[in-house]
């Protein structure tokens, strides 16, 4: 009788095999491919995830010139101007420096997605509607990796740590990730519950300052904590001891 027969428990391994690629797609999709690594001490590197400093600054800056331009002339259309001037140097910046051409290029659109919005609209608050749409979608997919129990930062944690998949085999583990995933969800809806208000409100000042907050600061502090409390149990004792 061959090996194969000898134990049946390797007939699941072709599926196995193809519910892993699915799983890498999905890691992927969500920013692995580049986004996320560890760093020399082999803690999650929080810079890189959210493109270091140069990143940091290309993703805040338009949004401060928008708000600070409009509460001082009140003009939306020179508020767009400057927000969108700012996101095309800074990605024209990035493009002949010989940066990916997907950040060098995905910052400005953004910012033209939301200023389209906005003129659209005629109300300069129209800015940040894409905002809510983009963090319902995130905490959506997020939430539903949790329901059919292939947690998004488990496949994202699990291959920067050399897990894989074989977290899934472990209940501890799998709720760990189930928690830690749960707690990245979170996060976008707070957002959406704080700012929303905000925004019918048609308070744009406090609105803008929320979003500046709640956004990439926010992000990664919700990153380390995850990654944090997702640590595998030798590891924790050994930074312990």
């Amino acid at each position: 009788m061959s090996e194969h027969h000898d134990h049946p428990g390797e007939a699941a391994e072709g599926p196995e095999e193809r519910r892993l690629t699915f799983g890498q797609q999905m890691a992927q999709a969500y920013g692995n491919s580049g986004a996320f690594r560890r760093d020399e001490r082999g803690q999650i590197d929080v810079m890189h995830a959210i493109g270091g400093v140069r990143g940091l600054l290309e993703a805040v800056l338009p949004s401060i010139a928008y708000l600070t331009a409009f509460l001082i002339t009140s003009s939306l259309g020179i508020s767009l101007s400057i927000a969108i001037g700012l996101a095309v140097v800074a990605s024209v910046l990035r493009f002949i420096t010989g940066g990916q051409k997907i950040q060098a290029f995905s910052g400005a659109v953004g910012v033209l997605i939301c200023a389209f919005f906005a003129h659209a609209g005629g109300k300069p608050i129209d800015y940040y509607v894409v905002g809510f749409w983009t963090n319902g979608a995130y905490a959506a997919g997020l939430l539903l990796s949790m329901a059919v129990r292939w947690p998004l930062l488990g496949l994202i944690y699990g291959m920067l740590r050399g897990e894989d998949t074989a977290w899934r085999g472990e209940p501890a583990r799998r709720r760990v990730y189930q928690l830690a995933t749960g707690v990245l969800a979170a996060m976008f809806l707070v957002r959406l519950a704080v700012q929303l208000p905000l925004f019918f409100a048609e308070n744009l000042p406090a609105l803008g300052i929320s979003r500046l907050v709640m956004g990439i600061p926010l992000y990664a502090f919700c990153l380390w904590i995850t990654w944090m409390m997702t640590r595998p149990a030798v590891v924790v004792e050994a930074e312990e001891n």
